[in-house]
């Protein structure tokens, strides 16, 4: 019996250790926003002074996941005693909130939370090992995201249809009328949206779609900025797709309309096929800091 009371320990720590999240610190490299390269300890030296850090990803890079952990453990370790330490998360929508939050109170099993909170379907090998370390410390995860359905209600009606929403509804939403994009974002956008053929069709609407676009800015930017109103000396790390965050445009410039004081950093991670050279084209000012990965290693999720 006690044989295979150790053999079933040994099975279920070699799981485990399987499905960790670790970071090999030869896949990456980190630069500031000009190109010197820096340290991970100068990076989370820098949150001392600020709200908010925003870290853009590439939904499928593993290193870029892997390191979003690393950042985030650090930023609990290096200010948790002294700051409210808070995940922030593109990942969940604003109506699953209360579900997000009886999961880390243990009130929900894992099972049921993830059959009720719409999680991605990368959730288990990316995002997970974020939110079981904010559970394990106790530490709160805003769900910040709109909700789809209403994303593409945007997407297909513009954003005045969303006044015809019950108050329930709007109340997953960002005050209406949420804010518009600014010019730098919005051609930016445009410039992204002409590369793509499905886009620039004769029955496209980008306006439409940029308006869609621009209520998941005002939505993560509110729900951090009802976050940071009620915490003590708060500081939130934030998931979110690249975009968003890309030049300090989009989400932070949204939150900023509902904080005016807030101070974040832009923390940019896109893979490279040579990751150790920051190419000032490509790379500069995409990021108050830009972490280039190893575009070799396996895509997540894959």
């Amino acid at each position: 019996m006690k044989k295979i009371f150790l053999l079933f320990a040994a099975v279920i720590v070699m799981a485990v250790t399987a499905g960790a999240q670790t970071t090999d610190k030869s896949l990456y490299t980190i630069f500031d926003g000009e190109g010197r390269q820096v340290s991970l300890d100068e990076l989370i030296g820098r949150l001392s002074e600020t709200d908010v850090v925003f870290l853009g990803e590439y939904h499928d890079d593993a290193v870029g996941h892997a390191f979003q952990l690393e950042v985030f453990k650090e930023a609990y370790t290096r200010f948790g005693k002294e700051r409210t330490v808070a995940l922030s998360m593109e990942m969940f929508e604003r109506d699953v909130q209360y579900i997000v939050d009886e999961y880390l109170r243990d009130q929900i099993s894992e099972e049921h939370f993830l059959a009720s909170s719409r999680p991605w379907k990368n959730y288990k090998t990316d995002y997970r090992p974020l939110v079981e370390f904010a559970k394990e410390k106790r530490l709160a995860v805003i769900a910040a995201n709109a909700p789809r359905r209403y994303v593409n209600m945007v997407s297909r009606s513009g954003r005045n249809s969303l006044d015809s929403l019950s108050k329930e509804a709007r109340n997953t939403l960002p005050p209406l009328p949420y804010g518009v994009s600014s010019a730098a974002y919005t051609d930016k956008f445009r410039s992204l949206m002409s590369q793509m053929p499905a886009a620039s069709g004769e029955n496209s609407n980008i306006d439409k779609i940029l308006e869609s676009q621009t209520l998941w800015d005002a939505s993560m930017g509110y729900s951090i900025s009802r976050f940071l109103k009620k915490a003590r000396n708060p500081l939130v790390v934030h998931l979110n797709g690249g975009f968003h965050t890309e030049s300090r445009l989009g989400t932070p410039e949204q939150l900023k309309k509902y904080r005016k004081k807030t101070q974040f950093l832009v923390v940019t991670m896109r893979y490279e096929k040579d990751f150790r050279k920051f190419d000032p084209a490509k790379h500069k000012g995409i990021g108050d800091f830009v972490v280039l990965t190893d575009a070799s290693q396996p895509r997540s999720g894959k």
